[in-house]
């Protein structure tokens, strides 16, 4: 075993809910390398932004969110997502000196004597008191099987891979999926393809119109009672739906979001229905989502009979020590800031008395809209 290293809190990932916490636990008076360590297996910063294809770019990335304390401000539209959101956060780190060790493999996380937890890596093995468990889920890109797929004479990519619509020139391209990076990848190859075929297992919804609030706070709530019962989670978009907007509306009207129900099964020259309707391919394309980045949480025993780690707020029922930060309802860049910072009060107060109740969720609520109340009363705080 490496060297044990003592620390209050590990903070694994430094995508956008690692940073989140990370600046929670400095603002609160924790000292990076002293109290607590940022741990990242990525080559450099940026969490999964880094490794999205150089066509996303950033006048076509939805929804994101600046990190607390620090806003992304003057960046190019037209500049790969990739490169700019990489610079904003390392700017980040430097800005609030959060001390990111990588690259770094995280390979498990046990009991550890004296009522720590023992995070086992690649470089050092940390003891800790408390985790933030924010590895997101670009690491486990979701594969589904279909019968007669090992024999395909095609190629097969998933998003994690996508290479750019030019890839795909000249060729016949089935898409599968009906979320964000299913649509964009479709409208974005269709002029270079052959031809395209979408394909997906529930119809898609397009939401008209901005997405309120309320709206916004009632898909949240769905996707939380699924990790409260100890479900794998769902992503906020599949009940939120996809906007529709003039990208979508034009692919609507040139026929290319033509969706067709899932095929049955793949032959080695295309995919096929029950019904004997075939279609060639050359390239199956699979934008079918991601699942949580947490196997190395599995010596703690944390998933639940229905599969996934019961939450409740950020806290892993089965163990008030670990917070899993960016998983379920705060799998977005908004989630994942208000996330990190639930986190770091729950761990604070965990960490001032272990033996304290853990508060139901709604004394949390209660607890939680008191704090903010005096969070917006208090000046802001900057990075400069």
């Amino acid at each position: 075993m490496n060297d044990i290293r003592e620390v209050e809190v590990v903070v694994v990932g430094a995508g956008q809910a690692g940073l989140a916490g990370a600046y929670h636990l400095r603002r609160t008076g924790y000292a990076p390398d002293r109290d607590f360590v940022v741990l990242d297996h990525s080559p450099g910063p940026g969490g999964a932004w880094q490794f999205r294809w150089p066509s996303l770019t950033y006048g076509k990335v939805h929804g994101m969110h600046a990190l607390p304390g620090m806003e992304l401000t003057g960046a190019d539209p037209a500049r790969p997502s990739s490169e700019v959101i990489s610079a904003y956060f390392a700017s980040y780190e430097r800005a609030f000196d959060l001390r990111v060790h990588r690259p770094v493999d995280v390979r498990a996380v046990r009991e550890g004597p004296g009522g720590r937890l023992l995070v086992e890596t690649s470089a050092d093995t940390w003891a800790t008191r408390a985790l933030i468990n924010a590895t997101g889920t670009w690491d486990r890109p979701f594969w589904p099987r279909y019968p007669g797929q090992e024999t395909f004479r095609g190629r097969q990519v998933h998003t994690a891979h996508y290479p750019g619509p030019e890839a795909f020139a000249g060729l016949r391209v089935v898409v599968v999926g009906g979320g964000a990076s299913g649509t964009q990848h479709l409208l974005e190859l269709a002029p270079y393809a052959a031809a395209t075929t979408w394909v997906t297992r529930r119809p898609p919804i397009f939401r008209e119109g901005p997405f309120d609030e309320d709206a916004g706070r009632a898909a949240v709530a769905l996707v939380e009672e699924r990790v409260r019962q100890g479900l794998p989670p769902r992503s906020v978009v599949s009940v939120t739906g996809l906007p529709l907007n003039d990208a979508v509306r034009q692919g609507l009207a040139d026929g290319v979001l033509d969706r067709q129900p899932m095929f049955d099964r793949i032959t080695p020259d295309g995919v096929e229905w029950n019904d004997g309707r075939q279609v060639p391919a050359d390239v199956i394309l699979w934008a079918t989502g991601f699942r949580p980045a947490v196997d190395h949480l599995a010596p703690l025993r944390l998933r639940e009979p229905g599969g996934g780690i019961r939450v409740d707020g950020t806290r892993a029922v089965a163990d008030p020590r670990v917070h899993l930060v960016g998983y379920g309802p705060s799998a977005s860049t908004i989630g994942a800031n208000r996330a990190g910072r639930a986190a770091v009060r729950d761990i604070r107060r965990l960490l001032a008395d272990p033996t304290a109740p853990i508060l139901e969720p709604a004394e949390r609520a209660a607890r939680d809209e008191r704090t903010e109340s005096a969070e917006r009363a208090a000046p802001a705080e900057s990075a400069a």
